[in-house]
């Protein structure tokens, strides 16, 4: 979950927030996560969910990146040396656990209240992490490019998931790696992040998801491959009531990540 969102593109000039309207943002979500900010690092709060599901999420992105670049995969720091853009950071949940194990990070989100308690958090943690408020769009027209960027449960609020990949894509190095993670549009994740999630459970606020805009794997790997991607890994990330754990499995019905490699400079077609 993020403060991205797509914002009306029928309407020229900025946006009730003074984003630019050409800018992949919804105000009303800027405003629901910035409302939250100050929660962020509350294990048992509006935030529970995604700390429970972070290590499953942590050792997928561990995994692709060492495995698609042929990095050791032992050690405390295998990510160190690389440079890495988290789209959509809110509090930094993912920041974190990646600048520990090495990467150089930038986050970059909309709400800048949670870049806020982004920074406070990581400064505490003596972390340097660059934490910016900032999106997607302006980041790629930079010209600043990174040797992977995540993107993590935000292709599911923005209504043109294909252009934000594609958007995404534009800030990796050549033989750079994406990784996204988002929900499956399946009858069993409607069931299960709707219905359960949202309705029984309360584990996150009703209206978080809209099921229309899940994308199915398939899906999301034709986005990959229009953005000049080539998919490398798909694994799903389920829940185990008995552990009260989630973890890495084949099962992508629900909740599943993938990873996509930048070809490499002089083999792009």
């Amino acid at each position: 979950m993020s403060a991205f969102r797509q914002a009306d593109m029928s309407n020229p000039g900025t946006d009730p927030s003074g984003a630019a309207a050409n800018v992949n943002v919804d105000p009303d979500e800027v405003a629901r996560f910035a409302a939250l900010a100050e929660r962020w690092w509350d294990a048992h709060g509006a935030f529970k969910p995604l700390h429970q599901i972070g290590p499953a999420r942590l050792a997928f992105i561990r995994d692709s990146i060492v495995e698609a670049l042929g990095i050791p995969r032992s050690g405390l720091h295998p990510l160190k040396g690389m440079r890495l853009v988290d789209i959509g950071s809110g509090g930094g949940l993912v920041s974190e656990p990646l600048a520990r194990l090495g990467a150089t990070v930038t986050g970059i989100d909309l709400a800048a209240e949670s870049v806020a308690a982004a920074r406070a958090h990581a400064e505490a943690g003596g972390l340097s992490i660059d934490y910016r408020v900032q999106s997607i769009e302006e980041l790629a027209a930079s010209g600043e490019r990174f040797d992977a960027a995540v993107c993590l449960e935000v292709v599911e609020h923005v209504p043109d998931p294909a252009a934000f990949i594609a958007t995404a894509a534009r800030v990796l190095e050549p033989g750079g790696i994406l990784v996204v993670s988002t929900l499956s549009r399946t009858l069993k994740s409607y069931a299960l992040a709707i219905i359960g999630a949202e309705h029984v459970l309360r584990w996150v606020p009703r209206g978080t998801h809209q099921w229309d805009r899940f994308l199915t794997p398939d899906e999301l790997e034709k986005h990959f491959v229009a953005a000049g991607l080539v998919p490398i890994r798909t694994g799903g990330i389920v829940y185990q009531p008995s552990t009260g754990r989630w973890v890495n499995a084949d099962d992508t019905d629900v909740n599943y990540m993938m990873a996509g490699r930048k070809p490499d400079a002089g083999t792009e077609s």
